[in-house]
């Protein structure tokens, strides 16, 4: 018999990402009464029944519980063969565009639908069938086709959420064509199968990791499931492993429908044992899937892997985004092993079309490993269409049609305002990344929508550049009402969301405490700073909103966050010495850019690791200027005098003694960043020693007495260019000195930093006392990103 594949989209697996974005997923376990169902199966064009799979699939032209138009004809094949069931031997096909199937359903609540499709050899020719498929308004397939070359029969399957008593498919010839199908499955599911937040949707992938293909006989919804070779990026990061031992211990009735069990008693398992001392920090899967449509994505987990209760942990990613901690006797809360669970989230792919799922293993030595037993992606779809609303319904759906004639409106006025918004506002470079959303997504918005407290400050929002102004609606569209889930970040000019504008692009939206009037000052100096300036190492604005006593910035979304979350206290895979120092080199460039060439100078005033960020190439950005001082600042004007501001342990002593800030203040808080990033440790560390705690002063004596071999990330050790660390340490300590005349600029800190790139990719390591300085030699001068002057 031929083997029965879903119909999707497929890809080979794609690389490996992974980074933090620290959002919770809802884990679900309701618990459902529910027997297995026996209709409707459906065999079209015939009149005889055929039981599949232990179900008998009724003849459409002998069953009483189907009803179908009038204008349709059925046909045979002409060449059966015993590599597919006897369902596909026919097929009901339609030439009317009001052509329909229709059922009474056998409950109200959500449906799995099955389409069968299979161009058998016939006087028909089915393979050159175009045609759309809906469900009371519901469009299910568009211009569908299915090929001639197809071995194998297609199985289109949704889950639909249904509540009315009849169930009216309706098929609809493309121009001249027409339409077929060979057999019809519809019933129920469990209760709670599908979220309320994604009540419609398409299965896209279904997938056993670490096991064999699951047939249908094997699974108590009659589904099938992949294997996962095909889809994982790197096969040698993990290897497949059996339940031999541990029975499944399911926690709730649904649990026991939503996998097959033989998808949870195999996984793919992720460990430092398994890889012949090859560390790999996590395992990746790639999908391609639609572009720009939002999908439900499902990841199965049972730990049967770990010796004894509470050893193993690890962390989901999504993307290159961190998800979630899989913990499941810690956060789950287990008390016993081989329990099934798994964890809902919604992802809406850029123009890529991808989607990557990854496990990764945590730092802490214990807990090397980590597994997955199986993944499922599927197709937000459209909502139902009241046109379709039975009368029988009406006072079942009074409140959904006041709902949905409500929500026509505030649509069209969204459509003006995106209208209007899309003439008026330039757009950035479109990126190809994803908005992951986590249940429930009917969310509730901020309760500061509408705000009522005056601030005194927004007066002064006309005289910013109106051209990056952003329309408030336009900012809530794009964060979902400030939903909590979207929350990236905090600080103190208020919170961060990642948001998605209109047309896709990705943004961080920072949101000062609304109606507190409190951060005018960073909020007015950050426009006038990012308006003036732009520079492939600096973080761009998008826009602002000075709108109902609100003061937002909109910025472009940094894909790998911080360079801090990859240095220490973050589960994040740690960062190798030539890509440590790419990160610095950029920000180098960045602040050199804002020292020489933006508006007659720039203090930045608070750089530290959380304000470089990285994109998703890693390339830094410096970020966060509300506290920025602009110029001018020449030979006559050397230095600011101001109010102490920026972030302890970073300070320069000079301007914390004498309130006179310089360029070179800058310059001292990056050399702290310089130690940060050797030694993957704070900037202050209270709970270590006197003489440690401040990395700073740490650094330097270290570094002075010949010891900087011992600050060393431990993770760094045998990677470092003798040569190479010998001229990082001499930056860092030229940067910490205690006066700024000592200091060196941000172009001679930049300069030093490509040398030390130089002597870490040169062949010869010449011994670490070598004081030969060959820069002039071998340096490309090409490679120094000269910042311009204006």
């Amino acid at each position: 018999m031929a083997k029965l594949h879903i119909h999707g989209v497929h890809a080979p697996g794609f690389t490996l990402f992974f980074i933090s974005l620290q959002y919770p997923l809802l884990l679900l376990t309701l618990s459902s009464a529910y027997t297995t169902q026996t209709k409707h199966f459906i065999n079209c064009g015939s009149s005889n029944s055929i039981n599949y799979f232990t179900r008998d699939f009724v003849g459409d032209a002998s069953s009483d519980s189907v009803s179908f138009t009038k204008q349709n004809t059925s046909t045979l094949s002409s060449n059966q063969s015993s590599s597919v069931s006897a369902i596909y031997d026919t097929a009901r096909i339609f030439r009317s565009p009001s052509s329909r199937y229709a059922l009474d359903t056998t409950g109200k609540g959500t449906h799995i639908v099955r389409l069968h499709f299979f161009p058998f050899a016939s006087t028909s020719n089915l393979s050159e069938a175009v045609f759309n498929v809906s469900v009371n308004g519901l469009t299910l397939l568009s211009s569908f086709q299915v090929p001639s070359s197809t071995n194998s029969p297609v199985v289109e399957e949704f889950f639909l959420s249904i509540n009315r008593a009849k169930f009216v498919l309706h098929f609809s010839p493309q121009g001249s064509s027409f339409a077929f199908i060979n057999a019809l499955e519809v019933f129920l599911v469990p209760d709670g199968f599908i979220p309320d937040s994604a009540p419609n949707v398409r299965t896209v992938y279904r997938i056993n990791v670490g096991g064999d293909e699951v047939t249908l006989a094997n699974d108590s919804l009659w589904r099938s499931w992949d294997l996962d070779d095909s889809y994982i990026d790197v096969p040698n990061a993990a290897q497949n492993s059996t339940n031999n031992e541990s029975a499944l211990n399911y926690q709730a009735d649904l649990d026991k429908f939503l996998a097959s069990d033989h998808v949870y008693q195999t996984a793919k398992v992720m460990s430092v044992n398994f890889t012949n001392g090859t560390l790999y920090r996590n395992t990746t899967w790639g999908f391609k899937v639609s572009t720009n449509a939002r999908h439900l994505v499902r990841v199965h987990f049972c730990d049967f892997i770990s010796p004894s209760l509470n050893t193993v942990r690890f962390n989901l990613y999504s993307y290159q985004n961190f998800t979630e901690l899989i913990d499941p006797y810690g956060k789950n809360g287990f008390r016993e092993r081989a329990v099934p669970f798994h964890y809902d989230f919604l992802v809406k792919p850029g123009s890529s079309g991808l989607v990557k799922i990854s496990i990764g293993l945590l730092n802490a030595s214990i807990y090397q490993q980590a597994y997955l037993n199986g993944l499922e992606i599927m197709e937000i779809i459209g909502s139902w269409d009241s046109d379709f609303m039975p009368s029988e319904e009406h006072n079942h759906n009074v409140s959904l049609i006041i709902g949905l004639v409500s929500g026509s409106v505030t649509l069209l006025c969204i459509f003006v305002s995106a209208s209007i918004f899309i003439c008026k506002y330039r757009k950035p470079k479109r990126t190809d990344m994803s908005v992951w959303t986590l249940f429930p997504a009917l969310r509730g918005g901020s309760s500061h929508s509408e705000l009522t407290e005056q601030t005194r400050h927004c007066s002064v929002a006309p005289n910013f550049n109106l051209e990056l102004k952003i329309p408030l609606a336009e900012i809530h569209f794009a964060t979902n009402n400030f939903y909590d889930k979207l929350l990236i970040g905090k600080g103190g000019f208020g919170n961060v969301y990642r948001g998605t504008l209109r047309d896709g692009i990705e943004v961080a939206v920072k949101r000062s405490k609304p109606g507190s009037g409190q951060g005018f000052s960073e909020f007015q100096t950050e426009i006038t700073v990012l308006s003036k300036i732009c520079h492939r190492h600096l973080v761009s604005l998008i826009g602002y909103c000075a709108e109902r006593f609100e003061m937002i910035l909109v910025y472009e979304f940094m894909e790998k966050g911080s360079l801090r979350d990859h240095l220490y206290n973050s589960d994040f895979p740690y960062l190798p010495w030539k890509q440590r120092l790419e990160i610095c080199i950029g920000a180098a460039r960045g602040l050199d850019y804002l020292h020489r060439g933006a508006a007659g100078g720039i203090i930045h005033r608070d750089i530290k690791s959380t304000n470089i960020l990285l994109d998703e190439n890693y390339v830094a950005k410096v970020a966060d200027f509300g506290l920025s001082k602009l110029g001018p600042l020449d030979q006559s004007h050397t230095h600011v005098s101001t109010g102490i501001k920026g972030t302890f342990g970073y300070l320069d002593p000079e301007y914390f003694k004498t309130q006179k800030l310089t360029k070179r203040s800058d310059v001292y808080s990056f050399g702290v960043v310089l130690l940060e990033v050797l030694c993957a440790r704070p900037a202050i560390d209270p709970s270590l020693p006197g003489d440690q705690a401040n990395l700073a002063e740490w650094g330097i004596t270290s570094i002075q007495n010949g010891a900087i071999e011992q600050i060393v990330d431990p993770l760094l050790v045998g990677q470092i260019n003798p040569n190479s660390l010998r001229k990082y340490g001499e930056i860092a300590e030229k940067c910490l000195q205690e006066e700024d005349e000592g200091r060196p600029s941000m172009k001679d800190v930049l300069w030093d930093l490509e040398y030390a790139l130089q002597l870490q990719q040169t062949d010869v390591k010449r011994d670490m006392h070598d004081d030969t300085d060959q820069r002039l030699v071998n340096i490309d001068s090409s490679n120094c990103e000269e910042a311009p002057i204006i």
